[in-house]
């Protein structure tokens, strides 16, 4: 007869939804605030959100705003994995993938001929003729890593729990 402790780890894990199940209502909170914050601030910028501060000169396409609205959600589950519970130690650990989903999606619901680093790297021309036709697989591939990096930040942390401070 095995003890829990002599199950290999996989045994072990919760699935994804038992451990978002054990979330504090802060962590809900977070990821709420900060998926609200994503989707105000790239739509801004991007103007997909109509503003006095920035122009777009070619209309947005019919998948901006669900890439967007994903992109949010995943980007505040993402953060949210970075609140401490409140009987863990600080978390340390990388955030490389959500960043650069987070960064890749912005590109991609961007207009193409309004984004000064397109422009300059590939020409008006350029960014319409290449650019364009490539920001729905930009699209795409910033929803898997913000996806990846969300399941794999919540493994990790049911997989290799941090030891409880005692105060």
């Amino acid at each position: 007869m095995t003890t829990t402790d002599e199950r290999p780890a996989a045994a072990t894990q919760r699935s994804l939804w038992q451990e978002l199940a054990t979330w504090p209502l802060r962590r809900w909170i977070f990821a709420a605030a900060m998926a609200t914050g994503t989707v105000v601030v790239v739509a801004i910028v991007t103007v997909l959100i109509p503003n006095p501060w920035f122009v777009r000169e070619i209309p947005p396409t019919p998948w901006a705003w669900p890439v967007l609205i994903t992109t949010g959600l995943l980007s505040g589950l993402v953060a949210a994995t970075y609140v401490a519970r409140k009987d863990e130690a600080q978390q340390r650990r990388s955030g490389v993938l959500g960043m650069t989903g987070t960064i890749a999606a912005f590109f991609a619901v961007g207009c193409p001929v309004c984004n000064k680093l397109v422009l300059i790297a590939l020409g008006y021309a350029g960014a319409l003729q290449f650019f364009e036709p490539l920001q729905p697989y930009l699209a795409g591939g910033a929803i898997v890593l913000l996806g990846i990096a969300f399941v794999q930040r919540v493994r990790r942390e049911s997989a290799c729990p941090l030891p409880s401070v005692r105060a």
